[in-house]
């Protein structure tokens, strides 16, 4: 920690940022965004609140959670990340659980004013990330809850809101389905990312399933976590007619599937090759199925 952190009383804009974790607002764009396609609405006249959906799912929502998890987690940060904004000092006092509150309400503003029902979405969503990081629920010390709630706020809300921002309304059950489907592979994803902490998260008590079912099993385990909700997603649109996008989905899985073996081999050494690698291929899939639905809930496919 530098003299000047220590000194600080109020937390520099670079911090904040840093705080707020930028790099974590993809993945929820990107599944507002294929709830926008999703939706089958014309976007020509609705690019502003297109990107204040945008704003809501990455810089509000996403950064929210980012905030709360780092106050939460900040004694344990202060063993193993002693960097990081909060146990540094570069977010001094309280200035973190006021950041996290304040995004907070300010997220519930954003989202007020693109509607009742995006609104209700990110009060779930902002719900999910307080139970994940805050006492008494803490679901981020169990694997199996922490992964769902992270999957279905990340994946599965915002492509929600997004198709519900542009309608106006509780978007088609077709949509909300595949949203749910695509939400559910990313609890796998999330699996993933714990390879890279097993050891620490077996010191603190943190359940996560390569600790609890130990790295092969977990692997295994994530593997199928994503692969089946996507084989249910293939079926699902060559039943609604659309075998093209069923059939791309299909090509991103296969090639998916190879990536896995590498992985299974060397979980713990392959987890970050494949998350860059088979989770884009997941994501391009996502925005397959999307156009398939803009197409089949507007009628043209159905």
């Amino acid at each position: 920690m530098t003299s000047d952190a220590r000194t600080a009383t109020t937390p520099a804009p670079a911090a904040v940022l840093e705080l707020l974790k930028p790099i974590t607002w993809f993945a929820p764009m990107w599944a507002f965004g294929c709830g926008l396609i999703s939706s089958g609405a014309p976007l020509s006249e609705r690019w502003g609140l297109a990107l204040a959906g945008i704003f809501l799912a990455g810089p509000m929502v996403c950064a929210t959670s980012q905030a709360a998890n780092d106050w939460f987690d900040r004694h344990v940060d202060a063993i193993n990340e002693p960097n990081r904004p909060i146990p540094s000092g570069r977010i001094p006092g309280q200035w973190g659980l006021i950041i996290a509150l304040v995004w907070t309400v300010l997220s519930l503003l954003v989202a007020a004013a693109l509607g009742p029902v995006v609104l209700v979405a990110a009060a779930v969503g902002l719900a999910l990330a307080w139970a994940y990081s805050a006492p008494p629920f803490r679901l981020k010390l169990n694997g199996w809850w922490g992964n769902a709630a992270v999957g279905l706020s990340y994946e599965s809300l915002p492509w929600f809101t997004g198709a519900a921002a542009v309608l106006g309304t509780v978007p088609d059950g077709r949509i909300i389905v595949v949203a749910l489907l695509y939400g559910i592979g990313a609890h796998g994803i999330m699996t993933l990312n714990d390879f890279k902490s097993v050891e620490g998260d077996t010191r603190m008590g943190v359940r996560s399933l390569p600790v609890q079912l130990g790295v092969d099993r977990a692997a295994r385990l994530a593997c199928w976590v994503m692969a089946v909700p996507q084989v249910l997603v293939i079926a699902l649109l060559l039943y609604w007619a659309a075998p093209i996008h069923a059939a791309i989905v299909a090509a991103l899985l296969i090639v998916q599937g190879a990536l896995m073996g590498p992985l299974l081999k060397a979980p713990r050494a392959k987890a970050a090759w494949y998350n860059a690698t088979g989770t884009t291929l997941y994501v391009l899939g996502m925005l397959a199925a999307a156009f398939a639905l803009s197409t089949i809930t507007t009628g043209a496919g159905a």
